[in-house]
């Protein structure tokens, strides 16, 4: 498995949500939340996927096979990074790269974001937090702080 941060979670969504049937769409959009929330969001992520699984040792050897070979792969590349990036070849590889990373991305959000916007309201909710992430400069713990609060006073009132 390789890649970082959100390009991980279209790895996470076709293996245990998909292929493996370990977690439902929601489970996976749970973990997502309290990961935001959290120091490290998808490790995070990783270390709840772990415990759902398998309480907490699994937590624990979750959080380790995600952090570790990341954190080898970038001891051992950092150095040579640059004199990739001067190379045309290896420069366009990973422009390559990017742009299927950015195409996880946005697949994986349109999965997740069919899963999670169940009615008028989520669907509202989604959108008013699209606005304000363009278009304003809102911190994004704000965004995700209010939505919670959002849901539960929806749910109080409407219920």
């Amino acid at each position: 498995m390789y890649g970082s941060g959100y390009v991980l979670l279209a790895f996470f969504n076709s293996e245990f949500v998909t292929r493996l049937g370990w977690l439902t769409h929601q489970q996976l959009l749970d973990a997502i939340a309290v990961g935001q929330i959290t120091p490290g969001p998808v490790a995070t992520s990783a270390t709840f996927v772990g415990y759902v699984m398998g309480g907490w040792l699994s937590a624990l050897l979750a959080t380790l096979a995600f952090f570790l070979p990341s954190f080898f792969f970038v001891a051992l590349v950092s150095r040579i990074l640059p004199w990739l990036r001067k190379s045309w070849w290896s420069g366009a590889f990973l422009d390559g790269v990017n742009v299927a990373s950015l195409g996880l991305m946005v697949g994986v959000t349109w999965q997740l974001g069919r899963a999670g916007v169940t009615d008028w309201y989520t669907l509202a909710l989604a959108i008013l937090a699209l606005f304000l992430v363009f278009g304003s400069k809102v911190n994004s713990i704000w965004l995700i702080l209010g939505g919670g609060l959002a849901g539960v006073i929806y749910k109080l009132v409407l219920g």
